[in-house]
C-alpha cells in the first residue's frame, strides 16, 4: 500500500510541457535555421516561408481546437494545468514573439541581403516615373481584370477565402458625384468599406523596368491592388487600405456515420471555407479598418498579428525564379540508388535473399515506384494490397496501381479521405482508381488508417509467396525528396501472415487476431511500448543500467511520458530525438535526469519513427508509422514492425547513433522548457547529422557503382 501512495505521489510531481506551446518552439527552431549566416540567401528564406505555412496550419487546426474548448469546457485544464483561456494567452504572446522576429528578419535581413544580390524590392511610393506608368499598366491590363470587390454593409459579412491574402479599402465618396441608384449606396451611417481578395492565379512578384544593368527591381501584386486598387470604385476615393490575411478553422469531424462518406467529407470541405476566423495577419496602415475587421470578424486583440513590412515570405521566394540564383540555393543533393536492390531486373530475389531497408531521401524512392510496377506487369503476381494516406498529384503509384488493374491483378487499396487538407486530392484520386478497376476502401469508422503498409502476393512454383513493404512514411514520391523516412522490404513469412491479418482487419469483418511481429495501434502499440518500457525498468541495474532511444516526430502521450519518467527513476537511460512537439521535460532531477531530449532541423525534414530498447544483451528496433501521441495511438490504426535481419539492424543503430552526435543543425531541451542550439565544443570537429548520412550513401553508392576487380588466370 504504501509503494502505491509513494508511486501516485512521484506521478502527482511530474511536469509536462504544454503540447501548443512545445509546437511553437518547434517552428522557432524553423526560425533559426532561416536565421542563420551560414547557409545560402534562398535557402534561409524557405525556413522563414515554412514558418509562415507552420503557423497557418496550427492556427486552423490546434488554436481553433482550443477556441472550442474555451466555449465548451472553460474550466478544464490540460496536463500542464491550464485552462483553455490561459493556453490561448500563451499561445499569443510566443506566437507573437516568434513572428515578429520572422518579420524583423524579412525587413532587416532578408530584403537588404536580396538588394546587395541584385534583387531590389520597391514599393509604389519608391517608384520611377517610368516605373509607376509601367506598374499602372501592368495593374489595367492583367490584374484588375482578375479582382472582385466586395461590400461590406449588406446583412451578411462576405465570406473571406481562407488564408488568402485580401485587401480592404475604408471609401469615401468624391465631392460633387451622385450614384444614379440608390439601390447601390451605402447603407446610410455605415463605414464604406470593400474587400478585394489578391489573387493568386498570377505570380506573385511584378518585375519592373530599371535603368540599371545589374539589378532587377520588383515589387508584388498586393503593392500594386493597394496603391491602385481604388480605381474598382467608381465615385469614391480611398482614405485607408489594410493588406490582411484570415486562417479559419479548419478542425473539423466528417460525419462517420453518414451512408456516403465522400459524400460527407465533400460537405466538411464546403463547410471549411466558411467557418469562423481563428486569427488575422495584417499590416500596421490602418488601425481603423484593423478594428472594423475584428469587430464583423469577433476577433479579439490577442487574435490579431499586425506588423510592418513584406508579410508573404513566400512571396520572395518567387526571386529563386529569376536567372543566375543558383548561388542563393544548396548545393544540390543527390537520391543514391539502393545498392541492395537491382535496378534492371525485378527484386523479388533480392527481397527472398535478406530484408532491405530503403533511407529516403538520401537512397532514390525508385525502388518503391518499381516494386510495384514490377507488380503490375509480373503474370505472376495475382493480388497487391496497400493502404494511402497521401500521395500527391500525379503520382506514379496511382499510375501502376491503375495498370496493375487493367493487367488483370486483384488490386485493393485502402484510402484514408480524412487526411487533413489533402481530403480533396485524395477523394479525386479513390475515384480514378475506382474507374480503372481497382477494389478502394474508404477507411474505417471513427479511425484514421495512418499506417503505411503494401503486400504483392505472386505465385511461385507450387505455391503462394508475399512480399511487404513497410514504411514510416507516406507513399508520396514528391515528398520522399524532402522528407527523412525508413522503410522495409521483406518476404519473412511470419511477417507476412500478419500483413495479411492486418488487411483483414481493416478492409472486412475479421475479428482482431493475435499478429506475432507487427504491433497495430489502437489495439495493441501502446500497450507493447508500455511494456517494453516496463522491461527496461525491470532489467536496468547500477552496473548496466536500462537504455531506451527513441526517435519520432511528437511526443505528447501522458502515458508513455509518465512510464519514461518511472524508468528514469529506475536509473534507465533515456535519450529521445524529437523533431516537433515534445512535452516531457527533461533534466529534472528526481524526475528526468537520465533523460536527453534533442531535435534536427535541416534541409530534410525528420520524419522516420525509430525505436530503440536494450533488452539485457538483447537489443531490440522498430519502426512505426506512429509518434508517441494519444491521436496516433489511441485514435489512429498505425503500424510498428521490429527490424529482424541482422545487417538491417546495425544499418539502422548505426543511423541513430549519428542522429545523437550531431552537433550542429541541432537543439537540445533544457529542464526550464528552453531549446538551445549546440555547438561543436573547442576542438571538436563538426558533426552534422545529415550530411554525415548524405556522405555515407554517396560514399556506398559509387562503391558499388565501381568496376569490380578481375583476377587473370595463368595457364600455360
Amino acid at each position: 500500500m504504501a509503494a502505491a501512495k509513494s508511486v501516485k505521489k512521484q506521478a502527482a510531481e511530474d511536469k509536462f510541457l504544454n503540447r501548443e506551446l512545445s509546437w511553437i518552439e518547434f517552428n522557432a527552431r524553423v526560425l533559426r535555421e532561416g536565421l542563420r549566416g551560414d547557409i545560402p540567401l534562398l535557402e534561409q528564406l524557405t525556413f522563414l516561408s515554412i514558418v509562415t505555412s507552420n503557423f497557418n496550419e496550427f492556427f486552423q487546426v490546434r488554436v481553433a481546437s482550443v477556441k472550442r474548448l474555451l466555449k465548451n469546457a472553460p474550466g478544464g485544464k490540460d496536463i500542464s494545468g491550464r485552462t483553455p483561456k490561459q493556453q490561448l494567452k500563451d499561445i499569443s504572446a510566443r506566437a507573437r514573439e516568434v513572428m515578429s522576429e520572422q518579420q524583423d528578419a524579412l525587413k532587416k535581413k532578408i530584403v537588404p541581403a536580396l538588394a546587395r544580390e541584385g534583387f531590389v524590392y520597391k514599393r509604389p511610393a519608391q517608384f520611377t516615373e517610368q516605373q509607376k506608368e509601367f506598374a499602372q499598366e501592368i495593374f489595367k491590363a492583367q490584374i484588375l481584370p482578375l479582382l472582385t470587390p466586395l461590400r461590406t454593409d449588406s446583412d451578411e459579412f462576405p465570406k473571406v477565402a481562407n488564408l488568402k491574402w485580401h485587401a480592404a479599402f475604408l471609401l469615401k465618396p468624391i465631392a460633387g458625384i451622385k450614384i444614379a441608384r440608390q439601390e447601390f449606396a451605402p447603407k446610410p451611417g455605415s463605414q464604406v468599406v470593400a474587400l478585394v481578395q489578391i489573387p493568386d492565379a498570377i505570380p506573385s512578384l511584378v518585375w519592373l523596368p530599371s535603368d540599371k544593368e545589374i539589378v532587377k527591381e520588383f515589387t508584388t501584386v498586393s503593392d500594386l491592388v493597394l496603391q491602385y486598387g481604388s480605381q474598382l470604385f467608381d465615385g469614391y476615393e480611398s482614405s485607408q487600405a489594410l493588406l490582411f490575411n484570415l486562417a479559419l478553422d479548419a478542425d473539423f469531424a466528417v460525419d462517420e456515420d453518414a451512408n456516403d462518406i465522400v459524400q460527407a467529407m465533400q460537405e466538411v470541405l464546403v463547410a471549411r471555407q466558411s467557418s469562423f476566423a481563428v486569427r488575422m495577419v495584417c499590416d500596421k496602415r490602418s488601425s481603423e479598418l484593423q478594428k472594423f475587421l475584428a469587430q464583423k470578424l469577433k476577433l479579439k486583440s490577442d487574435d490579431i498579428y499586425a506588423f510592418d513590412g513584406l508579410l508573404d515570405a513566400a512571396a520572395l521566394c518567387e526571386v529563386g525564379d529569376a536567372e543566375n540564383t543558383d548561388h542563393l540555393r544548396n548545393k544540390r543533393w543527390e537520391n543514391f540508388p539502393n545498392a541492395a536492390l537491382p535496378e534492371d531486373e525485378p527484386y523479388w530475389d533480392a527481397i527472398k535473399r535478406r530484408d532491405v531497408i530503403l533511407h529516403v531521401p538520401y537512397e532514390s524512392y525508385n525502388p518503391v515506384v518499381k516494386f510495384l510496377n514490377d507488380a503490375a506487369d509480373d503474370p505472376n503476381v495475382l493480388s497487391i494490397k496497400m493502404t494511402l494516406y497521401r500521395t500527391g498529384r500525379g503520382s506514379p503509384i496511382i499510375s501502376a496501381l491503375e495498370k496493375a488493374a487493367r493487367n488483370g491483378k486483384q488490386v485493393t487499396v485502402l484510402v484514408e479521405l480524412k487526411a487533413r487538407f489533402d481530403e480533396e486530392r485524395n477523394i479525386a484520386w479513390a475515384e480514378e482508381l475506382e474507374r480503372a478497376g481497382v477494389l478502394v476502401v474508404y477507411g474505417l469508422v471513427n479511425l484514421k488508417v495512418h499506417a503505411k503498409i503494401l503486400m504483392v502476393i505472386r505465385r511461385e512454383e507450387d505455391s503462394f509467396k508475399r512480399y511487404v513493404h513497410l514504411a514510416t512514411g507516406n507513399y508520396n514520391p514528391r515528398t520522399a525528396r524532402i522528407y527523412s523516412d525508413l522503410s522495409l522490404f521483406t518476404a519473412n513469412h511470419e511477417i507476412a501472415n500478419d500483413a495479411t491479418k492486418f488487411f483483414n482487419i481493416v478492409t472486412g469483418y475479421s475479428a482482431l487476431q493475435k499478429m506475432k511481429y507487427l504491433s497495430m495501434a489502437p489495439v495493441d502499440l501502446k500497450s507493447k511500448l508500455l511494456l517494453m518500457i516496463q522491461r527496461e525498468i525491470e532489467l536496468s541495474t547500477p552496473q548496466t543500467p536500462g537504455l531506451i532511444i527513441a526517435k519520432m516526430n511528437s511526443l505528447a502521450d501522458e502515458e508513455v511520458i509518465a512510464a519514461l519518467y518511472r524508468a528514469n527513476r529506475a536509473g534507465v537511460r533515456v535519450m529521445l530525438n524529437v523533431r516537433g512537439i515534445c512535452m516531457l521535460l527533461p533534466g529534472v532531477p528526481g524526475m528526468s535526469e537520465n533523460i536527453r531530449v534533442v531535435s534536427i532541423v535541416d534541409r530534410y525534414l525528420e520524419h522516420s519513427r525509430v525505436f530503440y530498447f536494450q533488452n539485457g544483451a538483447s537489443p531490440e528496433i522498430y519502426l512505426a508509422s506512429a509518434d508517441w501521441m494519444p491521436r496516433n495511438l489511441d485514435r489512429r490504426i498505425e503500424l510498428m514492425f521490429p527490424i529482424l535481419d541482422a545487417a538491417a539492424f546495425k544499418e539502422i543503430k548505426h543511423v541513430l547513433d549519428v542522429y545523437f552526435e550531431s552537433n550542429i543543425n541541432s537543439y537540445e531541451l533544457k529542464s526550464d522548457g528552453s531549446w538551445v542550439a549546440l555547438k561543436p565544443k573547442p576542438g571538436e570537429p563538426v558533426k552534422r547529422a545529415q550530411e554525415i548520412l548524405y556522405n555515407e550513401y554517396k560514399a556506398r553508392a559509387e562503391k558499388n557503382k565501381a568496376p569490380k576487380t578481375r583476377f587473370t588466370v595463368r595457364r600455360k
